[in-house]
């Protein structure tokens, strides 16, 4: 058997007085695809954060490929939430690639042919050589990510960690992010933690889900864990888990939670919108 990529050993993480979750034990097997979900506040961003080192578990051990987790740890790329930049910015596409390989120096070389090289590689993978040289400002949102993906996958990681990358994507854009992320995953092997409020994009190609909320958590395959029973269990209150042509609908009693895995614009009669689901 093979070292998990990633193992939650018993772990509590809290913030003052507020447990986020608690008592989270997972072995993350490397190639696995994992989906990450919960309302927001869950705690899902600070699980990443967790993995990369920047905040403490509160009681528990965390291992990433064999050691605790560790600031700067090159076997770890990181998508971070999507945030806009100024369409003024003079800053091309290869440059912002070509952060993840020496943007934390100072008096960096742009000329290193390696480097360079790995640049090139990095945004041929994510086909973006078209808009290389182009003011990033002034990229679509779908083409930044495809650039945010090329800047975490150029040092060669083996676990990939994305933080709501198909957020103010439309449909198109979604489904050619996920064949990304996933299409690396199958040639590496890497192994992908994937944070998203709606598991349908992804669900074709997800081999376990984490689930959290209200402190308390459930894993497995999206089966196992996309119930009535387990999410009712989960939330504390009655909730449905409704299936239509194929997609996952996750509905509650009550707006406490503000969480649907799927947020339909047309929701079918069958389903009761109960407030914002964001």
């Amino acid at each position: 058997m093979s070292e998990p990529a990633v193992r939650f050993d018993r772990v509590t993480l809290s913030y003052g007085a507020r447990s986020i979750w608690s008592d989270l034990s997972l072995d993350i097997a490397p190639g696995t695809f994992v989906a990450i979900l919960g309302p927001n506040g869950s705690g899902k961003t600070s699980l990443l954060r967790a993995i990369l080192g920047l905040v403490e578990p509160s009681a528990g051990r965390i291992d990433v490929l064999g050691h605790a987790p560790h600031r700067g740890d090159p076997g770890i790329g990181y998508v971070p939430q999507h945030s806009s930049f100024d369409p003024e910015l003079p800053f091309r596409g290869r440059d912002l690639v070509r952060l993840g390989i020496d943007g934390h120096r100072w008096g960096v070389s742009w000329r290193d042919p390696a480097a360079n090289a790995r640049v090139a590689t990095a945004l041929a993978a994510v086909e973006a050589e078209a808009y290389a040289d182009a003011p990033i400002g002034r990229l679509s949102g779908g083409e930044q990510q495809r650039l945010r993906i090329a800047q975490a996958l150029v040092g060669d990681p083996r676990i990939l960690l994305c933080d709501e990358p198909l957020a103010n994507l439309d449909l198109r854009y979604q489904q050619a992010i996920t064949d990304l992320i996933a299409g690396w995953r199958d040639r590496a092997g890497g192994t992908v933690l994937f944070v998203t409020h709606d598991v349908n994009p992804v669900l074709r190609v997800v081999d376990q889900v984490l689930f959290v909320v209200n402190g308390r958590w459930a894993a497995g395959t999206p089966d196992e864990v996309l119930r009535s029973d387990r999410m009712s269990e989960l939330y504390g209150s009655h909730v449905d888990v409704i299936r239509v042509h194929g997609r996952i609908l996750v509905v509650g009693e009550s707006t406490e939670s503000g969480f649907n895995i799927e947020e339909p614009h047309h929701p079918p009669a069958a389903v009761v919108d109960h407030g914002d689901t964001s």
